[in-house]
């Protein structure tokens, strides 16, 4: 019976572990015991020099999920993996895991999958200065005195006519200035 497994993986390289092991259990005639390979991960909106960027983020760094009918081939296959230093589990012995501990790394990537959550990180924070890049209050330089990350909006303070003036405006329509 195929159960989940934590495969500890080198950072960074968890898509090129998932890859390799799909393919070499191909290859080698194992891919009946290989039902899937994941590495979780969930859609992120950024805000980039005024842009917004949809990007990949990983939820478990450094490791991959796979669904295995574990036996002495496939344990060979994963150890064998290039960058994979191992199961995770106690005294180096692979430890299942549940059904449900496993939905729960994906549950969010199925959220994210049918509705991308809406994360933002900028590059900016309260007290550094930052001009507007749109909106009529666009090439104006100011100052950030607020963030509400619920509402994806900034509040800068606007010098109008010599006075500081407060102005609220979405993240994407603001930048660090130079």
């Amino acid at each position: 019976m195929a159960r989940w497994y934590i495969i500890h993986a080198y950072s960074g390289f968890e898509s090129k572990v998932k890859e390799a092991i799909i393919t070499e259990a191909e290859r080698i005639g194992l891919s009946q015991l290989v039902e899937d390979v994941q590495v979780p991960s969930e859609t992120v909106t950024e805000v980039k020099r005024g842009k917004k960027v949809q990007t990949e983020r990983k939820t478990m760094p450094g490791y991959v999920l796979a669904k295995l009918t574990l036996n002495d081939d496939v344990y060979h296959l994963i150890k064998n993996t290039p960058k994979v230093t191992g199961f995770l589990g106690a005294n180096g012995k692979p430890q299942a895991i549940s059904e449900s501990e496993a939905s729960r790394y994906f549950g969010a990537a199925e959220a994210a999958a049918a509705a991308p959550r809406k994360t933002v990180s900028i590059d900016y924070e309260i007290g550094d200065s930052v001009k507007v890049l749109d909106g009529p209050f666009a090439s104006f330089n100011g100052i950030v005195e607020e963030l509400d990350f619920e509402k994806s909006r900034v509040k800068v303070a606007v010098s109008i006519f010599g006075r500081a003036t407060p102005v609220e405006l979405e993240f994407e329509h603001v930048e660090l200035s130079k």
